[in-house]
């Protein structure tokens, strides 16, 4: 048995993440293990969507998160890593400013990715090992600022695509309502060939859900359970969803355009249920790390 740890650094738009996975050989199979999570609840999509910039005193909250994700890596044996920067830093006007003054004072390295690889990644994970492999399916990954679609058929990624409509954009009115029908149109006009279509949801929103939900193990969530939990949540105000359902500040403003987002995409693509894998964009990051052998020896690094 050989055991190797990778690391996947997620700057999204409502929380940064730090995922640590044990890649793991043995009987000439590879398993992906999850060794350790950080969440770091750093709204960045606030300030770019809003204002067009991170602000300054963000940038010093990435300063810190990647410090101390260094050190985790470091404590971990990590051999290597990737750092991703998704929609809230890649539309901001000082985007690149952000990641090159993040890597002068942290000495970790952000890659600003667009959404097609965004899509790409998050579809790469491991969602099969749990599902049946011979249906067609929508895998959407709601997102802070935005919202990744993949059609997968018997195993493959057909087609994928991004969208700028995320929960803190919505939130925040930061986005185009005719994006809205971009979505509906395109959700149509990629899965109304098939006769039966099922959905994937990944993303932190949808794992919360799937845990309201009450639903056991790895069996969907039905539009109709949906739809109970969307009324609870609008019933509740911000400050009874934290106390009552136990969901974090970050957590409970978002979650309700996030249910209402997949409640749309349920009637437009026609499926009925959502399974819920609970894996994404880091997920599929150490994926590709671990398929491109890419390695940093974390000693040299001053």
């Amino acid at each position: 048995m050989k055991i190797k740890k990778y690391a996947a650094i997620d700057i999204g738009s409502n929380a940064l993440r730090l995922l640590v996975s044990n890649v793991i050989s043995f009987k000439g199979k590879t398993f992906f293990l999850k060794n350790a999570l950080v969440r770091v609840p750093i709204r960045l999509g606030q300030d770019s969507f809003t204002k067009g910039i991170i602000s300054d005193k963000n940038i010093k909250r990435i300063i810190k998160s990647m410090k101390s994700f260094r050190l985790l890596m470091k404590v971990h044996d990590v051999e290597g890593y990737l750092a991703y920067a998704t929609s809230a830093i890649r539309d901001a006007k000082n985007g690149t400013h952000v990641v090159d003054k993040v890597f002068k004072k942290s000495k970790v390295k952000i890659e600003i990715i667009d959404g097609k690889k965004e899509a790409k990644i998050i579809s790469n994970t491991n969602i099969f090992e749990i599902i049946d492999i011979e249906k067609t399916y929508l895998n959407i990954d709601v997102g802070g600022g935005s919202t990744e679609f993949s059609i997968l058929r018997r195993g493959k990624r057909i087609n994928s695509i991004s969208f700028k409509i995320g929960t803190v954009r919505l939130i925040n009115q930061g986005f185009d309502e005719k994006i809205w029908k971009q979505v509906e149109k395109w959700v149509k006009m990629n899965t109304e060939s098939y006769s039966n279509i099922y959905i994937i949801g990944t993303g932190g929103n949808i794992n919360k859900l799937h845990k309201l939900s009450g639903v056991k193990d790895s069996r969907p969530i039905s539009y109709l359970n949906l739809n109970s939990i969307y009324k609870k949540l609008t019933a509740l105000t911000y400050e009874e969803r934290i106390v009552e359902l136990g969901l974090n500040q970050d957590r409970s403003d978002v979650i309700i355009p996030a249910t209402k987002l997949f409640l749309k995409l349920l009637k437009w693509s026609g499926a009925k249920v959502i399974y819920v894998p609970k894996v994404g964009l880091s997920d599929g990051m150490i994926r590709e790390l671990y398929k491109k052998k890419r390695k940093i020896n974390f000693q040299t690094i001053v």
